[in-house]
């Protein structure tokens, strides 16, 4: 049964937006409504990623959104982020695509490349003619990304690299990849690479078998001595900190997209219960235990979404600490799959089929609570901000 969503608002927090923000959050409402919901449950039964969306999401102006020039939307970051979150809210997958494309692509470029590599890529990339990925995790480095035995030799004019990287969204679709390794002629200081997928000794292959996640792109990169122009160097990264600023820009839009996951689940499971009657011929709704469910899901969505709308604000004013995006991220993504577990429980034997998004969604944040920092470690993040004691 099909399932009109009706928005989720307990606190009236659209006045909270500007009327620039509620327009851009509805039109990607109205996007998704009307492109990704009809075909996102076949899509992850098939484990297929729409590449038809591309094009138009690029035309909408969702890639490098928050940019400024190069033909980017030039959006605010709440904008930014409420486009996160409608995109989210349809799957975490496609949401991933555009934070990583917009996040992990286009900032570093943005941030820390020259201007010949920003006008070459960044308008290729905006306008979704090009797609990338981003390479940092490897197998054996996940969360301690300083141990990457990803390496990178100076030989004249090019750079020689070799290396493993894992858990890469787009992979295998991308034309270009940002690679991050240690130099052994800067004594293993870590730098990003702007290395085109088309390259000798470069090969993707994808994750198969993923139970979260379906309908995204999730592969496995290997450079064996890939040569690349020493012009492909992003000059101005140095050292973990410059992967370490794309990822918190990505964090930023995951804290808005768990919020778009859990209004799913939680529209889902009120409607649901409003008609589905047990004992005495009464809807679920009127039992307390039901109730209880739906009160918690709804309390911690609305705290969920102030969370994010004062670091957004933040953000606008280059006031957001990385601490702040980490208790943004850890919290509503914690509050999302809890959101998932919950509404998979109030259908029932419905909640596992996906006839209904809830399962879905709650799959895919298994993944959500794993990358871009898991759950532990950006608890440590804040830990060390309000201790001044780092437990790493």
């Amino acid at each position: 049964m099909a399932l009109k969503f009706r928005g989720v608002d307990f606190i009236e927090f659209d006045p909270l937006l500007s009327d620039d923000e509620r327009l851009v959050r509805d039109n990607t409402r109205k996007v998704i409504e009307e492109n990704l919901i009809p075909i996102i449950e076949q899509c992850n039964r098939e484990g297929r990623f729409p590449k038809e969306l591309v094009k138009p999401m690029a035309e909408l102006g969702f890639f490098g959104a928050n940019l400024k020039g190069y033909g980017c939307a030039e959006m605010s970051n709440v904008e930014y982020g409420l486009v996160m979150q409608e995109l989210e809210r349809g799957d975490s997958g496609v949401r991933s695509f555009v934070s990583v494309q917009s996040a992990l692509v286009m900032y570093p470029i943005y941030a820390f490349g020259s201007d010949e590599q920003k006008n070459k890529w960044l308008p290729a990339l905006q306008k979704g003619e090009k797609i990338g990925c981003f390479g940092l995790t490897e197998p054996d480095f996940g969360s301690n990304p300083s141990g990457m035995r990803s390496r990178a030799k100076k030989e004249g004019n090019e750079y020689v690299l070799s290396g493993e990287k894992m858990w890469i969204t787009s992979g295998s679709i991308a034309d270009v990849a940002i690679i991050w390794a240690k130099c052994d002629d800067e004594d293993s200081n870590i730098r990003g690479f702007l290395v085109e997928t088309s390259r000798p000794g470069f090969r993707a292959a994808d994750v198969h078998g993923k139970w979260s996640l379906r309908a995204s792109v999730t592969s496995s990169l290997s450079l064996q001595d890939v040569r690349v122009p020493a012009a492909n160097l992003l000059p101005k990264s140095d050292g973990l900190k410059s992967p370490l600023m794309c990822l918190n820009q990505a964090r930023y839009g995951i804290a808005w997209g768990a919020i778009g996951a859990a209004m799913a689940c939680y529209d889902t499971a009120l409607q649901y219960s409003k008609f589905r009657k047990q004992f005495r011929d009464q809807p679920i709704a009127s039992h307390q235990l039901v109730q209880e469910k739906l009160v918690w899901m709804i309390t911690e969505i609305t705290k969920a979404q102030l969370l994010a709308l004062q670091v957004g604000r933040l953000k606008d004013q280059n006031r957001a600490g990385h601490q702040h995006i980490s208790m943004a991220k850890k919290n509503n993504v914690w509050m999302a799959l809890e959101c998932a577990r919950m509404a998979r429980d109030i259908l029932g034997g419905n909640g596992i089929a996906d006839e209904y998004p809830v399962f879905r969604h709650m799959a895919n944040l298994e993944s959500v609570k794993t990358y871009e920092g898991t759950h532990d470690i950006h608890t440590l993040i804040i830990g060390q901000s309000i201790t001044g004691i780092d437990a790493f």
